[in-house]
């Protein structure tokens, strides 16, 4: 096979194209009635009464810890196995991050870890749905009600899932989507928060536009005319464009054909690796409910004489575009520079030791994953122990 082949990657059609094309023909080429729409039909396939768009996952993560009202001297308890956006969102608004541990088999955030975890100070927990596997979310908003804390979960890889029957985006107080391209669908880059409430769905407009409004019904001062408007905090330019809503509602529509061709995916993975005792394979709960944003594996290194990076790069030669998700959050030279040190969270530095992301993506053609799971394969095979 000639053609490298990513982890992860986009998939555009000619309806995206058009819808996109549409737009740069209209009026309207930054926030307009496309933005609107997205939003509204991104509420409604979550289940969620509001939806915000936002730039990027990031920006939506930032505005959610503001509209929650975190601020200087805080706590926000969140999981190191992550994407460090998850984490620096609480140090933007002037918290300190605390790290939970993950469970052993989900790799999601544990929550007895965030029990013990909590202190006067916290505000927030973060949970986030690590592969596309939601978290255990009755149990995290149980603590949270016991504590008076907020959750804003971060699904990031699991738009199109479901927890007991309710779409993910419908359960946190708010959830957090990102829309890179790599995920399951996208606008370029974007992202957006979801929730139930009126009064953080309020908040959330008003910070991604520079905490400006123009509703005459909410100005501190009197309105000099039409043109009036005013600024009542300081909020930042985080706006979707319009071509990049347009983009979202074409993808949207095919959501769940997207997410449905990532389960068979991984329940090709699955079947062919079931009897490879140089791998442990994800978790997968009874309900089947995970958008396999990602397929992570474990190298067991109890039975192959050879190391995660060996791994990595004999696929490489192959070209086979692994990763690894992820380096933990406090690894990282800025959280060390923090205070941060290692052994605070020993399942997740275990499971850094030995994870390793195999290729998945809608569009993934039965030639490339048959090659992926050959190759894999003969890795495992000549260096069984």
């Amino acid at each position: 096979m000639n053609k490298l082949i990513p982890y992860g990657r986009q998939w555009i059609d000619d309806e995206d194209i058009k819808a996109v094309v549409d737009v740069l023909k209209s009026d309207y080429l930054t926030t307009g009635p496309k933005v609107s729409e997205f939003e509204e039909r991104l509420a409604e396939y979550t289940g969620a009464k509001y939806a915000v768009a936002f730039s990027n996952g990031t920006s939506a993560l930032h505005g959610a810890c503001f509209a929650a009202g975190i601020s200087e001297g805080d706590e926000v308890i969140t999981t190191p196995i992550t994407f460090a956006a998850s984490a620096n969102c609480a140090l933007y608004v002037g918290a300190l991050p605390v790290f939970a541990d993950i469970c052993s088999d989900t790799y999601n955030i544990d929550p007895s870890d965030i029990a013990d975890k909590i202190t006067s100070r916290t505000k927030a927990i973060i949970p986030v749905d690590f592969t596309g596997q939601p978290c255990d979310l009755d149990r995290i908003m149980e603590i949270a009600k016991k504590y008076n804390l907020i959750v804003i979960e971060d699904a990031a890889h699991s738009i199109g899932a479901t927890y007991k029957g309710r779409n993910i985006g419908s359960i946190a107080d708010m959830t957090t989507f990102s829309f890179h391209p790599v995920k399951t669908i996208t606008t370029g880059e974007g992202g957006a928060v979801t929730t139930n409430s009126r009064k953080l769905y309020e908040k959330l407009i008003l910070f991604r536009s520079h905490g400006i409004t123009r509703d005459e019904n909410k100005l501190v001062n009197v309105q000099e005319g039409p043109w009036f408007y005013e600024q009542q905090f300081l909020g930042y330019n985080y706006r979707l464009t319009d071509i990049q809503a347009a983009l979202g509602i074409s993808q949207l529509k095919k959501l769940d054909k997207f997410v449905r061709l990532r389960r068979g995916l991984a329940r090709q993975y699955n079947e062919a690796f079931k009897n490879e005792e140089g791998l442990i394979l994800p978790y997968q709960n009874a309900e089947g409910n995970s958008a396999w944003h990602i397929y992570a594996v474990q190298l067991n290194t109890e039975k192959i004489r050879i190391g995660r990076k060996e791994f990595f790069m004999e696929l490489q030669e192959q070209g086979i575009r692994a990763n690894v998700h992820y380096i933990p959050v406090y690894y990282h030279p800025y959280y060390k520079m923090l205070g941060y040190k290692k052994g605070i969270c020993p399942n997740a530095e275990a499971l850094y030791e030995r994870i390793l992301t195999l290729p998945l993506f809608a569009k993934l053609e039965q030639g490339e994953i048959e090659y992926v799971i050959e190759n894999t394969r003969a890795i495992i095979n000549k260096n069984k122990n």
